[in-house]
């Protein structure tokens, strides 16, 4: 198996492979949700959508592996952050 295989089939992520997969993720939401952020923000909604996606994955037992997958979980993820952010403060008082 080259390194490239090996790599997207990895079932950990590094803290820097994290950080990216956030970036894109929160970036994918901010596109989604028609939002905007910097790209700080971008990556903190991002890694925060990575532990949502991948609980939500757990609950609903779907496996989540290699990069593909992390990416879409973290986007799904991040994309209900945004919404119930959203929805929180929209709430008239």
């Amino acid at each position: 198996m080259n390194n490239m295989q090996t790599f997207m089939s990895d079932p950990t992520v590094g803290f820097f492979e994290l950080l990216l997969i956030g970036l894109i993720a929160g970036w994918i939401a901010e596109k989604i949700t028609a939002s905007s952020h910097g790209i700080f923000t971008n990556m903190l909604v991002g890694v925060a959508g990575a532990f949502v996606g991948g609980k939500l994955a757990e609950v609903l037992q779907i496996p989540v592996f290699g990069f593909w997958r992390t990416l879409f979980s973290a986007a799904a993820g991040a994309i209900i952050l945004l919404w119930v952010w959203r929805a929180i403060h929209r709430r008239p008082a």
